[in-house]
């Protein structure tokens, strides 16, 4: 067996025009989520309208999953991806347009309101295409033998991004203000799709073109339900995710609870990727796929832990802590999902598993944020904060009693055979 290299996937030209263009397009998304949610919080000073935008997230993405899975095992991955980046670039333009000063005189509030989740909502459609197209390309860039690395890498790539981006976006609110920042991430949307026509055109390797859609659906579905593996990691990421939506939470903290600003927005916002950086950088040099069951479980405990201290803290820096270890104990379960699915899914079913994944963990996100703005409506906001990493505890110590066989869960084997896999 040859030595392990961790920069095997970052010396594939390809892979790293791909890195470029999801660093860039991440960038932006997660700058344009903050600007919205601090210009939905800012109009209506109402903790439901936050999570109202999860909602409308959620509706479409979770609706289209399936059906976008079909879609994407259908047809070409370079192409499906430039289209949903085309139309993205639509929204962003939406929403700039939005925040144009006589607009913003002459219509009501309510309709500039309404207009923005009607955005958020075609967003949400979007995005069931997004992650399955992303998830099978880059399956189409690398050889199988190194998808745990280039797995790590796109990992750490999106974290990064997700650090940069809301970071810049609180300070450009503050610099540039809303309208502006909106017209800067407009055009890094612009820049990721020229960016993706430096990869070439990929084959299609569905042996099943022109299948039934409900046919195809149900293969997918049915897999992922048979493969304990990924239908266990995806459950608990889920319900920890559900349930630990505190980020949804951020400007009520930041504007009315400790204080500070759109600056201290933008810390508070990046934390958690800052931490999930960290710890995806060091996973490429040390694997955590031996125990990974008890490794996962163990992640998602200390999440819940980190959860409660940030809602319990009036502390700006207490807080801050507290959301970069809940991102380092995200990192890990995101590694550890990510490499499961990764090794576990067959080609042809990449899009349709992926899309699953999507309802189970990229779905809850949204559903997190609603239930984190409804809770903190009806219970307050650290309360709401507090529940919810009480949850997360519960759910972690009870999976952890119950399934024997997820507590055994090891990947080392899986690795070493796709890692001498001709």
């Amino acid at each position: 067996m040859t030595k392990k290299d961790p920069y095997a996937a970052l010396r594939i030209k390809e892979f790293n025009i791909f890195l470029l263009v999801r660093f860039v397009l991440v960038f932006g998304w997660s700058m344009q989520f903050i600007v919205i949610e601090w210009q939905v919080y800012s109009l209506t000073k109402d903790p439901l309208s936050l999570g109202i935008i999860g909602l409308m997230e959620i509706i479409p993405a979770f609706s289209m999953a399936l059906f976008a899975g079909h879609i994407v095992d259908q047809n070409e991955k370079r192409n499906l991806l430039a289209l949903c980046i085309a139309a993205f670039s639509l929204i962003s333009l939406g929403l700039f347009l939005l925040t144009w000063p006589k607009i913003v005189a002459d219509w009501s509030t309510n309709i500039i309101l309404y207009s923005i989740y009607a955005l958020v909502f075609f967003g949400g459609f979007l995005r069931s295409f997004f992650g399955p197209t992303i998830f099978s390309l880059v399956a189409l860039i690398v050889p199988k033998k190194i998808y745990p690395n280039a797995a790590t890498w796109n990992s750490s790539t999106w974290q990064m991004a997700s650090v940069l981006g809301p970071a810049f976006g609180g300070f450009s609110i503050s610099w540039l203000g809303v309208h502006w920042s909106l017209c800067i991430i407009f055009g890094l949307v612009l820049l990721s799709l020229f960016i993706l026509f430096n990869i070439k055109r990929k084959p299609i390797l569905n042996p099943k073109i022109g299948e039934p859609v409900i046919q195809s659906l149900k293969e997918g579905v049915r897999f992922v339900f048979k493969t304990k593996a990924i239908l266990g990691a995806m459950t608990l990421d889920m319900i920890a995710v559900l349930f630990g939506g505190a980020i949804a939470l951020l400007p009520i903290f930041a504007q009315d609870i400790l204080k500070v600003g759109s600056e201290g927005f933008g810390v508070l916002r990046a934390a958690p990727a800052v931490g999930a950086f960290i710890t995806m950088l060091v996973t490429a040099y040390i694997p955590i796929s031996k125990n990974a069951g008890m490794k996962l479980l163990a992640a998602v405990f200390g999440f819940g832990v980190c959860i409660i201290v940030f809602g319990l803290s009036s502390i700006f820096w207490i807080s801050v802590l507290a959301l970069f270890f809940s991102g380092m104990t995200d990192g890990v379960s995101m590694v550890i999902r990510q490499t499961i699915l990764q090794i576990k899914t067959p080609d042809h079913m990449r899009g349709r598993v992926s899309s699953v994944n999507s309802m189970f963990v990229g779905s809850s996100n949204e559903l997190g944020a609603f239930e984190s703005g409804l809770t903190a409506k009806l219970m307050g906001t650290v309360t709401a904060v507090v529940f919810g990493g009480t949850m997360t505890l519960i759910t972690a110590v009870t999976t952890g009693l119950v399934s024997p066989s997820f507590r055994k869960l090891d990947l080392t084997k899986d690795l070493e055979a796709h890692e001498n896999d001709a």
